[in-house]
C-alpha cells in the first residue's frame, strides 16, 4: 500500500512529524514500512510555461520552434520534438540550470542551428512511470489545464512535492488497504482523532428507484448490493490534484468518473464500478451466478468464458460485469456517457478470489475483496463518490439508493482479563492504560470485575480472539517497553553436526578444485527422470504439475546438470565445470512420502588447464574427473575404502566409465557422456560423476595421524609388467601393495604401453615402488628380498611377467 503523506494529513493532524519519523513509528507498532520516497527527488527549477507560438524548425522535420512564456518577462525560445506540442498549451518547462531525475542538468544549447533556452518536459522526464501516464500524453509532453498559473513550480501541481510511504501489509491487515484505514492506524499511534471526508450531496427530486431496479439471486455471494444513479454528467479530465494522487498510488488517470471510483477505492478501500446507464439495455440489474460456458467481453477487450462459480452483474439478460473483478466492455463509461449507474457492493471474498484466479485478473478491486472489506463503508463510499461526480463531472444525483440487503455482520465482541494481558506480555499495565489504548484504537471498551469487554469495529475484521487484543495492547504500549528476560534453564551450544561439517567440506573442496555450484530443478519430465538413475524406480508424479517438463520428481541430478552445460556452451562458454549437491526422490508405497537421498553430481567439459602464454593446454579427461573424486574421498577420510571398476551405464561411454564402490558396495559412477548424447546436447567431450553421499558421510573416517618426516633414505624400484589386456591396473596395484609388506610405502602407475612391439592381447603397465623404514636405513638385500616377493605374487595371481 502506497500512502501519500500530504493526503494522509487531510484525515489526521500529523503535528509537524516528518515522513521519516512517521514511518519509524508505524514500523515500531507492527506494520513494516518498506520505503519512504520523496516524489520530486532530483527535480529543481521546473515551472509552468505558456506556449505562445509554434512553428516548424527550419532545419529539422521532427522539431518545433516554440515561443514560451515562463513568467519571467520576455518569452523564451525552446526547441521541442514532442508531436503533441501546440500553441496555447500550458506545459512543464525546465529552465536553464534546472535538474531532472537521473542527475540531468538542463543547459542553453543550439539544436540544428536554433537556440533553445530550456526544455518542455513530458511526465516521464519528471520521473513518472510510463504506465501511469494518461494515454493522450504517453508519447508526448504533458499539458496542464488552462487555469494553472504561468511561472508556478510544477511539483505541487503534479503532486511531486509529496512523500510516499510504502507499507508492506500482511494478509490480516486488510484495514490498511485504504487511506482511511491508515488514518485510523496513524491516529491510534499518535493519539489523534480521524477527520472523515464529506459525503453529503444535494439530490434531485427524481428518485433513483424509478430509473433502475435490483434483484440479487446469489444472496450468499452478494449479500449487499447498492446502486446510485447520476445523470447529465460531462465526461472529461479529473481535477489535477486527483490525477496526481492516483499516479502517486500507482493508478493511471482516465476520466473524471472512472478516476473518482478509483479515488474512492483508495480512500475508503471500497471498490466501486460505474456503468454507462444508457448502454445497459434495460432498467434492471440482476446479480447472479454465471451459467457454465457463458461468455462476456471485459474492459480489456478479452472474451471470457465463465463458470457457474463466477458471480456476474447482468442487465437481466447478459453479463455487464464480472463482479468484483472487471467490468464489461458493453457498459463501459466513455466520452459519450451522460448517465452513470454507480455500483457499491459487498461480495463474498472466496467467490471473488475464485474468479480472479480462474481468469488471471488480479486487480486493485479484487485484492481488496479477497482480503475482506468493511461492510459499513459500502454505503458511505457510494455517497462520497456521488458527491464527487456531482462536483467534478457536473452530475445530478437522483434521490435515494437502490439496494438489496441480506447482510448480517455484527461487530465482534471479545472479552479478556487484565491478568491475562499482563501475564502474556510480562507487564504491569494498569486497567486505565489498557482502556486508553482501546480508546486510541477507537474500540468501544468497558471494564468490570477485572474483565474488559471490547466491541471491535467492522473495519478491523482481523480481531476476533483474546490474543488479537493482546497484540493490539502490546504494539501500542510499545514493543520496546516490554520487559526483557532471558530463557530459564541451561542453554545448549550451537554448531554443525558431523554430516553438516562433511557437507560443507565437500562443497569447499569442489569449489577449490575449480567447480562452480549449480542448483537445478527437482522436477523433471517422465523421459529424463530415468536417465543416469543410480536406482531404477518408478518416478514420483506431481499431483498438479505446472507442465509435462516439470511433472515428476528427479531420480538423478545429471540430466539437468548436462542441460546447464549445454546452455553455457551454446553461449560460447566452452569450458564448464559444475557440481550440485541435492536430493533425488525414490518412490515407496503408493500414497507414502518418497524416500529422499542426497547425491553429489558433477559435469566437466572443455579445457582443464589453459596457460596460453606458455602454450600449455590440457583438456578435461576421465582422469581429471576421477582425480577430483579421489581428492574428495581423501578429504573425507574414506579413500582407503574406495575402489573403481570398469562398468557400463546407459548414456555413458562404454570404454571410459567406472563404477565407484565403497567397501565393495556400489555408490556411484564416473565416466564420459556417450557420444550420441553429446551430439544431441550439442556439447563436446564431457565427463560426469554422480554418487550417493549418505554412505560416504556415515562411513567411519580414518583418523588423522601425524607421520614424522623420514630421517632415513628411501629406495625406489620401477617395474614394467606384461599382462593380458583384460587385467585391471587396480588389481595389479592391490597385489603389489599386499605383497610388499610393511616396507613398501607407496605404489604408483606411471606408464601404459600397448604398441606394435607388444604381443597381441597383451599390455605393459609400469609401476614405481618406494621402500623405506622410518627407524633405520634399508639394505639392498632387504629390498631385493621384498621385491622378489612382489614379482612372485603378481606372476602367481595375475600372470604378470617382467617386460624384457
Amino acid at each position: 500500500m502506497f500512502v501519500s503523506y500530504k493526503w494522509l494529513q487531510e484525515y489526521v493532524d500529523l503535528d509537524g512529524i516528518s515522513p521519516e519519523e512517521l514511518a519509524e513509528k508505524i514500523t515500531r507498532t507492527g506494520i513494516e514500512v518498506e520505503s519512504v520516497a520523496f516524489k520530486g527527488e532530483g527535480i529543481k527549477n521546473v515551472v509552468v510555461g505558456h506556449v505562445l507560438e509554434k512553428e516548424k524548425h527550419p532545419n529539422a522535420d521532427k522539431l518545433n520552434k516554440c515561443l514560451v512564456d515562463i513568467g519571467e518577462g520576455e518569452p523564451v525560445q525552446i526547441i521541442c520534438g514532442a508531436p503533441n506540442v501546440d500553441k496555447g498549451q500550458k506545459v512543464a518547462v525546465a529552465k536553464p540550470g534546472a535538474w531532472l531525475p537521473g542527475h540531468v542538468k538542463i543547459k542553453r544549447s543550439k539544436l540544428r542551428g536554433e537556440e533553445s533556452n530550456g526544455m518542455i518536459c513530458s511526465l516521464q522526464e519528471l520521473g513518472v512511470e510510463s504506465k501511469l501516464v494518461q494515454k493522450e500524453y504517453a508519447n508526448g509532453i504533458y499539458v496542464f489545464p488552462d487555469d494553472v498559473e504561468v511561472g508556478k513550480d510544477v511539483l505541487p501541481l503534479l503532486g511531486l512535492d509529496d512523500t510516499i510511504i510504502e507499507l508492506g501489509l500482511t494478509p490480516n491487515r486488510a484495514d490498511c488497504m485504504s487511506m482511511l484505514g491508515v488514518a485510523y492506524e496513524v491516529a491510534a499511534i499518535l493519539g489523534k482523532d480521524v477527520k472523515l471526508p464529506e459525503t453529503k450531496v444535494q439530490e434531485a427530486s427524481d428518485k433513483a428507484a424509478d430509473a433502475i431496479s435490483v434483484r440479487v439471486e446469489a444472496k450468499e455471494a452478494a449479500p449487499l448490493y447498492t446502486l446510485k444513479v447520476i445523470r447529465n454528467v460531462k465526461i472529461g479530465p479529473s481535477p489535477l490534484w486527483m490525477q496526481a494522487r492516483l499516479m502517486a498510488e500507482g493508478i493511471r488517470p482516465h476520466n473524471n468518473v472512472v478516476d473518482i471510483t478509483n479515488y474512492i477505492l483508495l480512500e475508503y478501500g471500497q471498490p466501486l464500478h460505474a456503468f454507462d446507464y444508457d448502454k445497459l439495455g434495460s432498467k434492471e440489474i440482476v446479480v447472479r451466478m454465471a451459467r457454465e460456458g457463458e461468455k462476456m467481453v471485459t474492459l480489456d477487450d478479452q472474451e471470457r468464458t465463465l463458470k457457474d462459480v463466477h458471480l456476474v452483474i447482468t442487465n437481466g439478460t447478459e453479463p455487464v460485469a464480472m463482479a468484483g473483478v472487471m467490468g464489461g466492455a458493453n457498459s463501459e463509461v466513455s466520452e459519450t456517457t451522460t448517465n452513470v449507474l454507480l455500483e457499491s457492493a459487498y461480495f463474498d471474498a472466496g467467490t471473488i478470489r475464485t474468479a480472479s484466479k480462474d481468469h488471471g485478473l488480479r486487480s486493485e478491486a479484487s485484492s481488496r475483496y479477497e482480503r475482506g472489506i468493511d461492510p459499513n463503508r459500502v454505503v458511505p463510499a457510494a455517497e462520497r463518490a456521488a458527491m464527487l461526480i456531482a462536483k467534478y463531472a457536473g452530475g445530478e444525483v437522483l434521490a435515494g439508493m437502490v439496494a438489496e440487503n441480506h447482510l448480517h455482520i455484527e461487530p465482534a465482541v471479545v472479552t479478556i482479563t487484565l491478568e491475562k494481558i499482563n501475564r502474556v506480555l510480562g507487564t504491569q499495565i494498569s486497567a486505565e492504560e489498557v482502556l486508553r489504548i482501546f480508546k486510541r484504537l477507537q474500540f468501544e471498551a468497558s471494564w468490570e470485575d477485572g474483565r474488559f469487554t471490547v466491541i471491535v469495529p467492522t473495519r478491523r475484521g482481523d480481531i476476533t480472539i483474546e490474543e488479537d487484543l493482546i497484540e493490539e495492547v502490546a504494539r501500542l504500549y510499545g514493543y520496546d517497553l516490554l520487559p526483557k528476560t532471558l530463557p530459564a534453564g541451561r542453554g545448549t551450544r550451537g554448531g554443525l553436526n558431523v554430516i553438516q561439517q562433511k557437507r560443507r567440506a565437500t562443497k569447499r573442496f569442489l569449489e577449490g578444485t575449480g567447480l562452480y555450484q549449480a542448483t537445478t530443478y527437482s522436477l523433471t519430465s517422465e523421459e529424463k527422470a530415468h536417465q543416469y538413475a543410480l536406482e531404477k524406480r518408478e518416478p514420483v508424479r506431481v499431483a498438479m504439475p505446472m507442465s509435462e517438463e516439470r511433472s515428476v520428481l528427479r531420480l538423478s541430478l545429471l540430466p539437468h546438470l548436462l542441460e546447464s552445460v549445454a546452455y553455457n556452451v551454446a553461449r560460447k562458454n566452452e569450458s564448464v565445470a559444475l557440481y550440485e549437491v541435492g536430493n533425488v526422490f525414490l518412490k515407496k508405497a503408493d500414497g507414502a512420502q518418497p524416500e529422499e537421498q542426497e547425491h553429489l553430481a558433477g559435469a566437466i567439459t572443455g579445457l582443464w588447464v589453459a596457460n596460453l602464454w606458455q602454450g600449455e593446454k590440457k583438456a578435461v579427461d576421465f582422469f581429471v574427473a576421477k582425480g577430483i573424486l579421489e581428492g574428495l574421498f581423501e578429504k573425507l577420510g574414506v579413500s582407503g575404502a574406495i575402489s573403481y571398476h570398469a562398468a557400463t551405464f546407459e548414456g555413458l561411454h562404454p570404454g571410459r566409465t567406472a563404477e565407484i564402490l565403497l567397501d565393495g558396495e556400489a555408490i556411484g559412477f564416473v565416466g564420459q557422456v556417450h557420444p550420441n548424447v553429446q551430439k544431441e546436447l550439442d556439447i563436446k567431450e564431457t565427463y560426469v560423476f554422480e554418487l550417493k553421499l549418505d554412505p560416504v558421510y556415515h562411513y567411519p573416517a580414518e583418523p588423522v595421524q601425524y607421520r614424522p618426516i623420514p630421517r632415513f633414505p628411501a629406495i625406489t624400484r620401477d617395474i614394467a609388467l606384461v599382462v593380458d589386456r583384460d587385467v585391471e591396473a587396480a588389481r595389479l596395484q592391490a597385489i603389489i601393495q599386499e605383497a610388499g609388506g610393511t616396507l613398501l610405502k607407496s605404489v604408483s602407475i606411471f606408464d601404459l604401453y600397448e604398441g606394435e612391439h607388444m604381443e597381441p592381447g597383451k599390455k605393459s603397465i609400469a609401476f614405481s615402488l618406494t621402500y623405506f623404514d622410518p627407524e633405520r636405513t634399508l639394505t639392498d638385500e632387504e629390498v631385493v628380498a621384498q621385491h622378489e616377493k612382489v614379482l612372485a605374487a603378481v606372476k602367481e595371481k595375475a600372470g604378470a611377467v617382467l617386460r624384457g
